[in-house]
């Protein structure tokens, strides 16, 4: 079972993020805070449920959510400021927009960047230890593959419908084909590197 909170009587927000390791696209991060009484038994890490399972969840969790809100930081930005900086920026956007300011943050992960005048507490594996920021990496995940699906649309040999913009074989089988896309992180290593032997 997934902990309701970690201090009680505190306003918190889970925050995580989708996207990082992908080749292409933005990162999306999101910041949910639950009432505490939330309880939903299917809630968990969003990679260990099914996509169905997702999309279930999440409007459960914008109507049961005090606040909730999604950040997004560019490919652009992305190669501009680099993945975890972006990761960072990409949560602090989703705690602005929050209607309820929260008295401390839950964030997945091993490192954040403080969020101003907020406490926070980083949570190795977080999403499968606290519904808040299991609630956010629902959020995140769903939000970021509705936005990966509609750039399939525009860029179908990429696959992306499937992969999302991570690195599978045939992605970059298509990058070496077809070249990077606009919406590719040129800061990233897109093709694998082939090694000669001499």
């Amino acid at each position: 079972m997934l902990l309701p909170y970690m201090n009680s009587g505190v306003v918190e927000a889970g925050c995580d993020e989708a996207g990082r390791g992908c080749l292409a696209g933005a990162v999306y991060a999101a910041a949910v805070i639950l009432p505490p009484d939330f309880r939903n038994e299917l809630l968990n890490d969003s990679k260990q449920l099914s996509e169905k399972q997702r999309y279930a969840l999440r409007p459960l969790i914008e109507e049961a959510a005090l606040a909730w809100a999604v950040g997004v930081v560019t490919p652009q930005e992305i190669d501009r400021i680099n993945i975890l900086n972006a990761s960072f920026l990409a949560m602090h956007r989703a705690i602005e927009q929050l209607t309820v300011t929260p008295q401390h943050l839950l964030i997945d992960g091993n490192r954040f960047k403080p969020y101003p005048d907020i406490a926070h507490t980083c949570v190795v594996k977080g999403d499968g230890k606290y519904e808040a920021i299991a609630a956010a990496s629902i959020l995140a995940k769903t939000y970021r593959d509705d936005y990966m699906n509609e750039l399939h649309e525009k860029y179908p040999m990429y696959d992306w419908k499937s992969n999302k913009g991570y690195p599978t074989k045939a992605h970059r089988a298509a990058i070496a084909q077809y070249g990077p896309s606009p919406y590719h992180r040129l800061s990233f290593q897109l093709l694998e590197r082939q090694l000669s032997i001499f």
